[in-house]
């Protein structure tokens, strides 16, 4: 007689999953995802609503989760003001001036663009001044700003203030905000060093200049 050969019965345990928190350094709001790693979230983009955080105000806020060890930590990536709420705010017998351009902040490129309502129509030479302004007053203040920092301005409304305030000298404005802030890349360890550098050096000849006005000065009192 001739024996059956023995079936395999191994049995495949079941993967238990669970809710796993994520910090998010930006929002109070609380992150729990589910499955049953943290490895499994490395990379996965999650969106927060932050309408109730700010008061009625409908930003919505992507984030890409990182793995550290065993925790999980979300960067933000993209702020976006919610269209419906941009439609709530416009009016008629108004024009809008809106911008879009690529910026530099200390750790990143990002992608800005800004949105103007005036209280009534306006000249083109008067849009292209608020523009123009605009434009030159974000550059500036990115420049000296991590990503992460001019997210959090934007959120407390702080860079948005700070703008129509430099815009009213040109023209009041009904409205001013920022529509998307979005970061294109992050920059490398070596770029962020290497401009550390520069601005160290650019640093260390301004004051030698001020060094050298200050003696002639001194100079030109003693003389007299």
């Amino acid at each position: 007689m001739v024996s059956k050969p023995m079936k395999d019965k191994t049995v495949k345990k079941s993967v238990k999953k669970k809710f796993f928190e994520v910090k998010a350094p930006l929002t109070s709001a609380q992150i729990h995802l589910y499955g049953a790693e943290p490895q499994e979230f490395e990379g996965k983009v999650v969106k927060l609503d932050l309408t109730k955080n700010l008061r009625g105000k409908s930003f919505e806020l992507r984030m890409r989760v990182s793995v550290h060890g065993n925790e999980l930590e979300a960067e933000p990536i993209s702020l976006n003001l919610v269209m419906s709420y941009i439609r709530r705010v416009m009016r008629t017998g108004v024009d809008y001036v809106e911008d879009s351009f690529g910026a530099e902040c200390r750790d990143a490129f990002v992608v800005v663009k800004p949105f103007m309502l005036t209280r009534q129509k306006v000249s083109r030479p008067v849009r292209q001044s608020l523009r123009e302004t605009a434009r030159k007053f974000l550059e500036t203040k990115m420049k000296v700003r991590n990503a992460r920092e001019i997210f959090s301005e934007i959120m407390s409304n702080k860079l948005q203030r700070e703008l129509s305030l430099k815009l009213k000298k040109i023209y009041p404005l009904a409205f001013c905000d920022i529509r998307v802030f979005e970061v294109a890349r992050k920059k490398k360890a070596e770029e962020i060093k290497a401009e550390e550098k520069e601005e160290a050096k650019a640093e260390k000849a301004k004051e030698i200049r001020e060094e050298k006005k200050e003696a002639k000065e001194v100079k030109a009192e003693k003389k007299e």
